[in-house]
């Protein structure tokens, strides 16, 4: 797909999406509301996972120690695959493209699409439970918080999670089968 023609799927993606980013991102200018979901959004920075996985190591065995390698190199898959699409589809984050969205959060880098919070929550949830199961209880709520706040805060649209999400699944299911 040529680079106008990936702007043309966008700036029609963005259209159709636009009032659900407004909706959120308007619910996310509630002092509580924006507290909750900036709080939740910092901790998916990496400070939930890194824990996570210490926690895993240091505490489960061989089993936790296992889990913990397995997630620290998904990670580094992760990183890798969407630095590649985020600068080769180069799709503008929500606040930049629209003036009603307000940023609720410092961006991480510049482009939105895919959401790497997402996908790495995603992945690191799949692959903690495969491991430990009684672990859903936490990691279940934390990611769907995580997906919803790059809404709220105005840096994602609705694809970018979706796309995160499937591509973070994606990528974990196919770290057991190699």
């Amino acid at each position: 797909m040529s680079a106008a023609q990936v702007r043309m799927v966008f700036y029609h993606l963005d259209r159709m999406e636009l009032r659900l980013c407004q909706t959120l991102n308007h619910a996310g200018r509630r002092r509580w509301v924006h507290e909750v979901f900036a709080t939740v959004s910092r901790l998916g920075d990496g400070m939930f996972w890194y824990l996570l996985i210490l926690f895993l190591a240091a505490t489960q065995g061989r089993v936790g120690r296992t889990a913990a390698g397995h997630m620290g190199l998904v990670a580094a898959a992760n990183v890798v695959l969407y630095t590649f699409i985020k600068h080769r589809l180069a799709r503008e984050r929500p606040f930049v493209s629209h003036t009603g969205i307000a940023r609720g959060a410092p961006a991480m880098d510049r482009f939105s699409f895919p959401s790497g919070h997402t996908l790495h929550a995603v992945a690191f949830s799949v692959i903690g439970l495969s491991y430990f199961p009684d672990l859903a209880w936490i990691l279940v709520p934390f990611v769907a918080l995580t997906a919803l706040s790059r809404i709220v805060l105005g840096l994602h649209y609705p694809s970018d999670v979706v796309a995160g999400a499937l591509l973070g699944l994606a990528l974990a299911y196919l770290s057991f089968h190699i």
